[in-house]
Order: structure tokens, then sequence, then C-alpha cells
């Protein structure tokens, strides 16, 4: 197994009991998607806010394995190792 670490800013912790940080584990060899799969079994109120309807990451959020977005990497497909931190960010807008 691998266990990864995944943040939340703020306005997410709300909708995961409050939490800023949750550990999930995915099988080795584990991909992004499976993280957002976990972190859905384990948080459903949080899956809305994250993913549409068909299982893609919502276009207003940014998910990063470390420092890398993975929309640059391999999206869904990127790979997460052991202990890496997954970071859910929705953009934010303003003026």
């Amino acid at each position: 197994m691998t266990r990864v670490v995944v943040r939340l800013p703020a306005v997410l912790a709300e909708h995961a009991d409050g939490r800023r940080s949750l550990e999930v584990d995915v099988p080795a060899g584990g991909t992004v998607g499976q993280v957002l799969d976990a972190l859905t079994e384990c948080r459903p109120r949080l899956a809305w806010r994250v993913r549409d309807e068909t299982g893609a990451v919502r276009r207003h959020v940014n998910v990063y394995v470390g420092e890398d977005d993975v929309r640059t990497a391999a999206g869904l497909a990127t790979p997460v190792s052991d202990g890496d931190v997954v970071t859910v960010l929705p953009s934010v807008a303003g003026g």
C-alpha cells in the first residue's frame, strides 16, 4: 500500500470535518485518480466539490503532487509514491 497525505484549504476542509490534512491509502503504484477515489470514500461530501459528474477534476480546482500541477503531468493518471503530498486547491477569483 501507498500512503499519501492530502492537504485541503479551509474552504474544502469544512467538507472534511474541518480537517486540513488527511491520509489515504492507495495500492502500490497508485495514481492521483485513486487518491481522489479514496478521498471520496472517506469524505463523500468533498467529492462533488473536487470532481464533476464524469469523474474529471473540476475546471476551477487545481491538484498538485508535491509542487507539480497534475494537469501538466498525466492528469488523474499521475503516479503517487508513499509519503507524497497531494494538495487540492480551488481557484481563487477576485478583484
